[in-house]
């Protein structure tokens, strides 16, 4: 990983939220996918950090931010986010979350609408049946006894190595199948939110693609021909990337590409 410019802890709601920085220009924080850190961005950061001030931020009970007592809810997450915003004296950031962390991003963008400049979401549904029926299958499944097993997982390694009390892993994942089996259906709210947003999955993802075309739908975006001067060009964006799944997504040397040139365009052009 590139060296931080700057790290520390947020004291806000409650935690004692971690978040580093690099690089300098406009702001652009990353939110981690589940049981992970801000350290699932290494492979992104040289191109993310040329130009702009990277925050990589660990959520409540992730990596170097110690859990507190309170569920996992990522409506809360998204209020931590927005508080680290006001910490940072950042009056908007672009944002761009991944599945667990991409949730938290979208939650920002309805509850704080003034808090963010832009949006990426990166491969999570707007609603729990935008999943395949196996993959929610597969989080009902998931209870604090599978968190033994889970210890031979690179996911785990991470953990072990930069929690405050690595000891809590079986809460993080007691606290993480509590929050997988939670229905929800965004449809109505992500149909307001006013940041130009950008949705990134793989063509071989966890979410459906019949779903990411609503969830675009509801962003403005594939309901007409922009027309031949691109005058109907809608502000949000859809990348579907090749051979990228769920799991490696964040990997794939097509996301930065993808990403980019939606967070450069000014915004009053996106």
């Amino acid at each position: 990983m590139r060296r931080a410019t700057g790290m520390g802890y947020a004291k806000i709601n409650g935690l004692s939220l971690y978040y580093e920085e690099h690089g300098s220009g406009e702001p652009l924080l990353l939110l981690h996918g589940g049981f992970g850190s801000g350290e699932m961005f290494t492979p992104l950061l040289p191109a993310l950090a040329a130009g702009r001030r990277v925050v990589l931020v660990d959520l409540q009970g992730h990596g170097r931010t110690a859990d507190i007592d309170r569920p996992l809810r990522v409506e809360q997450l998204a209020d931590d986010v927005a508080a680290l915003i006001e910490y940072l004296d950042l009056p908007r950031v672009d944002l761009m979350g991944y599945s667990f962390g991409a949730a938290v991003a979208l939650r920002t963008a309805i509850q704080h609408p003034g808090s963010v400049r832009r949006l990426v979401v990166v491969s999570t549904p707007a609603k729990r049946a935008g999943w395949y029926p196996e993959a929610v299958e597969a989080m009902g499944r998931l209870g604090v006894e599978a968190a033994e097993a889970m210890k031979q997982s690179p996911i785990y390694e991470t953990y072990a190595r930069v929690a405050p009390r690595p000891q809590d892993w079986p809460v993080l994942v007691g606290k993480t199948a509590d929050l997988l089996k939670l229905d929800y259906d965004w449809t109505a709210e992500v149909a307001a939110v006013t940041a130009p947003t950008m949705l990134v999955f793989g063509d071989a993802d966890a979410v459906r693609p019949a779903h990411v075309v609503e969830f675009f739908g509801l962003l403005g975006g594939g309901l007409r021909d922009p027309g031949w001067d691109g005058s109907g060009l809608p502000a949000a964006r859809l990348a579907v990337l090749p051979g990228a799944t769920h799991y490696d997504i964040l990997t794939a040397p097509t996301l930065s590409a993808a990403v980019l040139p939606f967070l450069d365009r000014p915004v009053e052009a996106a």
